[in-house]
């Protein structure tokens, strides 16, 4: 039975697939094929939103901050930005690190994509919506920027890894609770859990499309929680979400990647 829609490079559009979370495998004519072993395209093929603030442990981190001018309160609604065309990578393509940064952020974050179009959607309806849940490394130049867009940090080329496949989400049961890990070479770095949102899917669904439609396709992540790990030139970086698999990536000098996100 099948319970994933991969993306292939090449594909324009989804196909189903029987994945192994717990080997990053996918079944093709009987046999169990290696995630590494496929060409896997992101497989986000609509627009991508990042979501701000939705981690508690952000908004404790950040302290007096968030009471400060210009807005002298904590966000009363979702704060998005958008992670454009241009950093949407796939499972296994080098993340290129720019001349200008030492190292780069590792946000791991659970995306939520949508199956159909979402317009005013009630929180008791807005997991109907729902195509699938993948991995994001919403990768950033570390940076301070509270109160403006920090594109220049956020939206590099390669920036917005997503993968390696959509789970169904009768394959996740609930995504309320799924562990999430990093690893840099290897080594575990962060640990947490979606446990830990200020505003869970259901509701930050209803808030985001009161005013603006989602459509199928499009993928909205629901966070990065503090101290996001850094990861350097050479390094090896891994995100896994229990019930998805893992989205493996290597980071690479930006002038070491070639087009197509492989490095020369």
């Amino acid at each position: 039975m099948v319970n994933a829609m991969i993306k292939l490079c090449g594909m324009q559009q989804w196909a189903e697939a029987l994945v192994y979370p717990e080997n990053n495998t996918v079944e093709q004519n009987g046999k169990r094929i290696h995630s590494s072993k496929l060409a896997l395209d992101t497989p986000v093929t609509g627009m991508i939103y990042g979501t701000l603030l939705n981690y508690k442990g952000v908004l404790e981190a950040l302290g007096n901050a968030v009471n400060e001018s210009p807005y002298n309160a904590p966000p009363i609604g979702p704060v998005l930005y958008i992670k454009p065309a241009n950093t949407n990578i796939g499972y296994g393509s080098a993340i290129p690190l720019p001349a200008d940064a030492e190292q780069v952020a590792i946000g791991a974050a659970l995306g939520v994509v949508i199956g159909r179009t979402a317009t005013r959607v009630s929180e008791s309806e807005a997991l109907d919506y729902v195509a699938g849940y993948t991995i994001v490394n919403d990768v950033q130049i570390p940076h301070q920027h509270l109160f403006r867009p920090a594109i220049r940090h956020l939206s590099r080329d390669g920036f917005c890894p997503a993968g390696p496949w959509v789970m169904k989400p009768e394959a996740i049961g609930d995504p309320h609770n799924l562990k999430i890990r990093v690893y840099v070479n290897g080594v575990l770095k962060q640990e947490h859990r979606t446990a830990h949102l200020i505003r869970h899917i259901p509701r930050l669904l209803a808030e985001v499309t009161d005013f603006m439609t989602l459509n199928a396709g499009d993928m909205l992540h629901v966070g990065i929680p503090e101290n996001p790990p850094l990861a350097a030139a050479g390094d090896d970086v891994r995100i896994a979400i229990d019930g998805i698999g893992c989205l493996d990536n290597p980071v690479v000098p930006e002038q070491g990647r070639a087009e197509g996100g492989e490095a020369i």
